[in-house]
């Protein structure tokens, strides 16, 4: 049985192990959120010997923390203070994200950096004007020009926050989206990765060396086991 749980182990820190390499790929990722394992017990009853626990893979946990927020002067650059997501349209429908690195296309459509619209509060794509002049964002996500308000960017949260499913990078999928009282816009900033570089490093050096312990114990395991078939079959 001991072979089973070491098995299961090294697995699970394997799969730890990719998605801290994942978290430090994305230290400098805009609105990225850092993501972590969560593992379960499974305890089996044997008859006549002790219980053996092994530990596997339960799932995934996002990080909510706030990252923090950089100025860069740019119209169209947003960030959110507090909990709430920008909703955006990709080709499996809304999503959610927290990267605000906005840049109006040539019909005027605001769309992020993987080219996605971002959406009002009503769930429709976000025109410009190209005579529209410069562009003001209220706390409350109002888009005003000289010409008059525009509309209003959408910022809603999963009404369940541990629904929520990490998509592509940056991109969640939540249902039952609902407005997010309290979040205010930023104009002009965005919010970094609230991944801490060093933190990842230290905790990948300790999970590779749990996983190196377990290899090495499964390859001893394996070599005792084959020496027993060999001392039976004599």
């Amino acid at each position: 049985m001991s072979g089973y749980v070491t098995l299961a182990r090294a697995s699970g820190l394997m799969a730890e192990m990719q998605g801290i390499a994942h978290n430090i790929a994305n230290a400098s990722t805009t609105g990225y959120r850092r993501e972590g394992a969560v593992f379960a017990e499974h305890v089996t009853a044997l008859e006549g010997a002790p219980s053996v626990s092994q530990a596997h893979l339960h799932g995934r946990v996002t990080d909510r923390t706030q990252g923090a927020l950089t100025g860069t002067g740019a119209p169209f650059d947003l960030a959110i203070e507090g909990e709430g997501f920008f909703q955006v349209e990709t080709p499996g429908g809304p999503r959610l994200t927290r990267a605000g690195a906005f840049t109006p296309d040539e019909a005027g459509v605001l769309r992020t950096a993987m080219g996605h619209a971002v959406l009002d509060e009503g769930g429709a794509p976000i025109l410009l004007p190209a005579d529209a002049g410069p562009v003001a964002v209220a706390p409350d996500g109002t888009i005003s020009t000289p010409l008059g308000p525009l509309g209003r960017i959408g910022l809603v949260r999963p009404e369940d926050p541990a629904a929520a499913t990490r998509e592509v990078g940056t991109l969640f999928r939540a249902e039952g989206a609902v407005p997010a009282e309290g979040a205010r816009v930023v104009q002009g900033a965005l919010e970094q990765s609230n991944v801490e570089p060093v933190t990842e490093i230290a905790r990948m050096i300790a999970v590779q060396r749990a996983y190196e312990a377990a290899s090495a114990f499964s390859q001893k395991e394996g070599e005792r086991r084959r020496e027993a078939i060999r001392t039976l079959s004599r």
